[in-house]
């Protein structure tokens, strides 16, 4: 169990808060608005509504006391920037920030930030990936190249095991799980064997993986 500060409670912080809450992680919520402040309410340990901007307002939060530190702030990049920078400065083991465009993205990383995400982006990569095939169930960049994909099995692989396939040896790919019956099986062995409305859990290069699954 890890202790998050969530700056900035929009949609986007609101959903975090959320899962975060479902992992069982302790949670301080900020926002200046309380109604925001309100609705996160059930999913938080504690929540405060001020000015992420002020440092005196910071400071009486003990941010070193955090796991990390999350800016979610969407609407008013000025205050992201400045309340990335003012975490780092009051001793943030780690700040997260949210970036909407890549010259924010930069201007975060040089001012307190250590990592930054970016989900336009990665919202449209995923749609991109996911309207080129109806057989992609889920997809999870790691990089330029390589990615995680849970697609359909094809029928002509229904009743081969994972050593029959041999997908590994001849497409570079990694069979991670296979999901049958909603449930994802982790324990992959050679022998495993596909059964039919199986789906895969696969790592590897993206235009192996479209060969591959012929996407």
């Amino acid at each position: 169990m890890k202790s998050v500060l969530l700056i900035g409670l929009g949609r986007f912080g609101k959903f975090i808060a959320m899962k975060l809450h479902s992992m069982g992680h302790q949670i301080m919520a900020v926002d200046a608005n309380e109604d925001r402040v309100n609705s996160v309410l059930p999913y938080v340990t504690n929540a405060q509504i001020g000015d992420s901007t002020n440092e005196a307002f910071l400071s009486s939060l003990g941010i070193s006391n955090y796991d990390a530190c999350i800016v979610a702030i969407g609407d008013d990049f000025q205050n992201s920037l400045e309340t990335a920078y003012l975490l780092k400065e009051l001793g943030a083991k780690k700040v997260i920030a949210r970036a909407s465009r890549e010259i924010q993205e930069k201007f975060l990383l040089h001012n307190g930030a250590d990592e930054v995400v970016y989900p336009e982006k990665q919202l449209a990569s995923w749609t991109a990936i996911r309207c080129s095939s109806e057989h992609i169930l889920e997809y999870i960049e790691l990089d330029d190249e390589y990615a995680i994909f849970e697609l359909e099995a094809p029928m002509e692989w229904v009743g081969k095991t994972i050593v029959q396939l041999d997908i590994r040896k001849r497409f570079g790919i990694n069979v991670l799980g296979i999901r049958e019956n909603g449930r994802l099986n982790m324990s992959i062995t050679p022998d495993t064997m596909l059964c039919r409305g199986a789906s895969l859990l696969v790592l590897g290069h993206e235009k192996a993986v479209h060969k591959c699954f012929r996407i």
